[in-house]
């Protein structure tokens, strides 16, 4: 594997019985980026994240992480990754600081590096004041930035994430994704699952997963620029009948209502989309049509479900 790879997968599926959850997973991951899978609840995010940390074996193809064949090598990668899971996974029962020694001892760290590292994570996520309190007393949002504190006191070189930020406000979310552009700055790359359209732009990479297929990959700017559709917003009265007319032409990949607009991705095949959806609507002639930027969600809209029929 190339030192410029964090994470290559090659041709790999992932069956339970008859039932495929992920199929043909190829994957080249650089170092020092935030990589994300975007995708439903079901779609195989967390199967290939199983994959990739050598928690499961696959049905056929290759993977190396950090230059260990998996899952052959899992056991050597166990102390070079961190892995934070949706379901929040530490002690309820022991106070913070507990949970972190607790954690320090399970990878390994001698007793005056850990002591170290202990004050350091207490101070980079703002656990200082609570590091004597039970975690069972503890907010969603305290929690998140325990188990992330958890995951990264041993300093791995690949942080696993799945859909950690599913249990928290925006606030504590954004506040979350500070701190792993902070550890990305320091080194660490990380592979993060969501199915927020928002954290997904944030990431250097990205996968749009289906039906443990990854459906499009690429820089979120390019694959919003590389739609291969026209966005249009229409405002007018009646959009819910227009909707319905409009999804009817083998023109219009999508159409979604946004509050008093409609939203209308247009083929690429219709050079003037304004000019077309006026001459074929006549409902739209007297209506208000801008053309607008593509979003993450139209390109997800697109490549997955009704937007690839």
């Amino acid at each position: 594997m190339s030192e410029e790879y964090a994470i290559t997968a090659q041709g790999v599926v992932k069956k339970f019985g008859e039932f495929t959850a992920v199929n043909g997973l190829d994957l080249f991951i650089p170092k020092g980026q935030i990589y994300g899978f975007l995708g439903p609840n079901g779609c195989g995010k967390s199967t290939s994240i199983r994959l990739l940390t050598g928690l499961l074996a696959p049905t056929a193809g290759d993977i190396e992480v950090l230059g260990l064949n998996v899952p052959q090598e899992a056991e050597k990668l166990k102390t070079k990754i961190g892995y934070m899971t949706q379901k929040f996974s530490l002690y309820d029962d022991l106070s913070v600081e507990e949970n972190l020694f607790f954690m320090g001892r399970i990878y390994g760290l001698p007793e005056a590096l850990l002591k170290k590292r202990l004050t350091a994570q207490l101070e980079t996520y703002g656990l200082s004041q609570l590091k004597d309190n039970r975690v069972s007393g503890m907010s969603g949002g305290q929690k998140q930035r325990l188990s992330l504190a958890a995951a990264t006191i041993h300093q791995p070189e690949l942080l696993f994430l799945d859909e950690p930020t599913s249990a928290v406000d925006p606030e504590n979310r954004r506040e979350f994704w500070e701190q792993l552009f902070d550890l990305c700055e320091s080194g660490t790359t990380i592979l993060i699952s969501t199915h927020y359209m928002d954290e997904a732009e944030r990431c250097h990479n990205l996968a749009i997963m289906e039906a443990g297929v990854i459906r499009a990959h690429g820089l979120p700017e390019t694959l919003m620029d590389n739609l291969g559709v026209t966005v249009v917003e229409v405002l007018a009265d009646n959009l819910r009948q227009i909707k319905v007319q409009l999804l009817k032409s083998e023109y219009i990949n999508s159409v979604a209502q946004l509050g008093v607009r409609l939203r209308v991705l247009v083929s690429e095949d219709i050079s003037r989309p304004l000019e077309w959806l006026r001459e074929q609507y006549p409902e739209l002639r007297n209506a208000t049509l801008e053309i607008s930027r593509a979003s993450l969600e139209d390109v997800f809209v697109s490549v997955t479900g009704e937007g690839r029929q």
